[in-house]
């Protein structure tokens, strides 16, 4: 199996007008082809700011870090323009790549239809749902046809209910679409259900604590939804919650 992601030893210092701030410290991961790998920590401990490096937004203080293919990059919010409508949207990174072929165009029409956006195409953002919304800028992420996505706390502006649907929706889009993927999180039950690797992370300065693979759905096709209700579910979720209430209680 290829390895898409190695991050080696990766440290980032921040110099302010009040000294250095120590943000991440010797982190050390890697993401395999087909995996979704979410990086969970307590907020502000520097999550962001890891994918900021592997875009190449930020230049490392030091470390090393390895990209086997292309990124997309699916922010908190939609980021969705309101006076352009939904395929106008979508192909946005198609025209500031000046790659707005009629294969392109086919493709994302294509994802429009198994993803049940089809007849939305002509709307306009402020006609969608927040989670309709959250769908078409996964579809504007994959219309660039990345091989791995990055997605910064995808699904927090939504209500609860309409998260886990979302969840849902996601999960099955990149595992159809064979992306690989690395998901930011506080939520440890959306971690789980979400991912098949977990990379606990410290407050700031960040290190990694520990890492879990999550053995949750056997070879079964089980979205998130469905694996929060697996027996081993709990499991996962008691130990990951000592990792993060230990911060907490230092």
């Amino acid at each position: 199996m290829q390895q898409m992601v190695n991050v080696n030893d990766l440290s980032q210092t921040f110099y302010t007008k009040d000294g250095e701030l120590e943000v991440l410290k010797d982190i050390n991961f890697s993401l395999d082809e087909g995996q979704i790998l979410t990086l969970l920590g307590p907020s502000g401990c520097g999550k962001s700011t890891i994918l900021n490096i592997l875009t190449k937004l930020l230049n490392p203080t030091s470390g090393d870090v390895t990209i086997n293919g292309k990124i997309g990059y699916m922010f908190q919010k939609d980021h969705l323009l309101e006076w352009r409508n939904i395929m106008d949207n979508i192909t946005l990174g198609l025209e500031i790549q000046k790659s707005k072929t009629e294969q392109n165009i086919l493709q994302i029409e294509k994802l429009l239809k198994t993803y049940g956006l089809w007849e939305f195409r002509n709307m306009y953002p402020k006609e969608l749902s927040g989670g309709m919304r959250q769908r078409v800028a996964l579809i504007r992420t994959l219309s660039v046809n990345p091989d791995i996505l990055l997605l910064d706390e995808p699904f927090s502006a939504l209500d609860y209910q309409t998260r886990l649907l979302v969840s849902d929706d996601v999960y099955k889009i990149i595992k159809n679409e064979n992306k690989s993927a690395i998901l930011v999180t506080h939520d440890i039950s959306e971690a789980i259900s979400m991912s098949d690797k977990v990379v606990v992370l410290s407050k700031i300065p960040a290190t990694v604590k520990n890492t879990y693979d999550i053995d949750l759905r056997k070879n079964e096709d089980l979205t998130p939804l469905q694996t929060r209700k697996v027996p081993g579910f709990q499991k996962y979720f008691d130990i990951l919650w000592k990792e993060l209430d230990s911060y907490e209680t230092k």
